[in-house]
């Protein structure tokens, strides 16, 4: 098993109110994060500090999605509105119109040119990123779909609703492949491993679900927190994996025997997060974790194997 360290870098400081969402920005030294504030805001990792408010949103921002090819960020609000921004043009290029409940979640199928969206009001919508017209949408539950995972190969989506389900379907058609139902409260966060053999999802029970994909039947479950895992983020490079809750604490995982490496909270001695943590991302180009929370500050991770 992997012995990892872990060290502080920097505590980010600038919104008002909680961050929901953090991505990666379109440079190596960027994030973007967005929350319940009434706007998107770009930080500068080289100097651990705000650069600029990239532009101002009427709702809060439970959703942020680059898209590297079109060099744009896909915005998710509480009104159910998805706003497309060009980093090349510098302003919306497209206004997303047919939620009328939060969007919570966006992905995209490169190879398709298809963005989709996961809403409270219980459905997927499926937009073309060529036209931004919406191509058609899946009703999948009566209740929140809160997230989507997409396989390494993009041969399957995954839907996690708050009806404790996750709906599987292939990625070409959109036909249904299958539906897991071991959680016990809604799914809050899913992640499919690189290599693709595992899917693994987390719920307000507090649960950490581990499947293989050849049939998608559970391996391990495990009580990994408190409370809920609001995020799983594998290491881009490394055999680990992150996971966030809102019992406050980081967990890092083996990826291999998924057993334990290190919690990172302030119960054990980290200068961490107080609040919920409500999102995990891994910087592309350094061995850094990034996570957000309600306590409106972005903690800047150093992890590194010994």
């Amino acid at each position: 098993m992997l012995d990892l360290s872990v060290e502080l870098e920097a505590i980010l400081s600038g919104h008002q109110n909680p961050i929901y969402t953090i991505e990666n920005g379109p440079n190596p030294n960027e994030i973007l994060t967005g929350g319940n504030d009434k706007g998107v805001v770009l930080w500068d990792l080289d100097k651990m500090a705000f650069n600029k408010v990239l532009l101002p949103v009427q709702a809060s921002v439970y959703a942020l999605h680059y898209i590297s090819s079109l060099n744009c960020l896909c915005i998710g609000e509480r009104s159910g509105t998805i706003n497309i921004f060009s980093f090349e043009k510098n302003e919306i290029i497209a206004t997303l119109t047919f939620h009328e409940k939060p969007v919570f979640d966006l992905n995209h199928l490169e190879s398709k040119n298809e963005l989709l969206a996961a809403s409270e009001d219980g459905t997927v919508s499926i937009w073309c990123l060529k036209t931004f017209k919406k191509l058609h949408h899946i009703q999948l539950s009566r209740q929140t779909v809160r997230t989507i995972a997409i396989s390494p190969n993009k041969k399957l989506v995954a839907f996690g609703a708050k009806d404790a389900q996750i709906h599987l379907y292939d990625a070409n058609d959109y036909s249904f492949k299958y539906l897991l139902k071991e959680h016990t409260l809604p799914i809050t966060s899913m992640c499919f491993s690189p290599d693709g053999k595992y899917f693994l999802s987390g719920g307000r029970d507090a649960k950490l679900n581990i499947y293989e994909t050849i049939n998608f039947s559970l391996v391990e479950q495990i009580v990994a927190h408190m409370y809920t895992i609001y995020s799983i983020a594998y290491h881009p490079r490394l055999p680990f994996f992150a996971t966030g809750s809102r019992d406050k604490s980081i967990k890092l995982w083996d990826a291999s025997s998924f057993r334990l490496i290190k919690t990172i909270s302030f119960e054990k001695g980290y200068d961490a997060h107080k609040l919920s943590i409500n999102k995990l991302i891994w910087n592309r180009n350094a061995d850094q974790l990034i996570s957000v929370g309600d306590e409106k500050l972005a903690f800047i991770w150093n992890v590194k194997a010994n």
